[in-house]
């Protein structure tokens, strides 16, 4: 299997791994402090919107990681693919960088390296 097809199904399967977080602390799981800044043991209603949110943007960006392998069709054309998997790529650097500074120690020690490895998927698939 070539290196960016085994790059997108790893993200894929990361990023199955975070709905199904998301979608625990919809249905109030206490599991709080890994998200969100790590203030609440079971998220607010507003949180529980912005966990549904999250999901949804998961699935799109599990998607774009698909087609930067070509085992989607692409996001409007390769350009457009290209450059979404550049900017996922910062994006999940950022994540790092926002990770490790949060005042949760679950979201710093948990949440840090998840998304340090999609950071690095994301550029293995960018430079593919």
């Amino acid at each position: 299997m070539p290196l960016d097809q085994l790059a997108a199904l790893v993200a894929c399967a990361v990023l199955a791994g975070l709905g199904i977080l998301q979608g625990a602390l919809i249905v109030g799981a206490p599991l709080g402090r890994m998200a969100w800044g790590g203030q609440h043991e079971v998220l607010p209603a507003r949180l529980r919107i912005g966990s549904g949110v999250s999901i949804a943007l998961y699935v799109h960006v599990a998607y774009a990681a698909l087609a930067r392998a070509a085992v989607a069709p692409p996001v409007v054309n390769d350009t457009v693919t290209a450059v979404l998997v550049w900017a996922l790529t910062t994006y999940f650097g950022l994540g790092v960088v926002m990770n490790g500074i949060s005042r949760s120690r679950p979201e710093r020690l948990i949440m840090t390296p998840v998304a340090l490895v999609l950071a690095a998927l994301y550029f293995v698939l960018a430079l593919s």
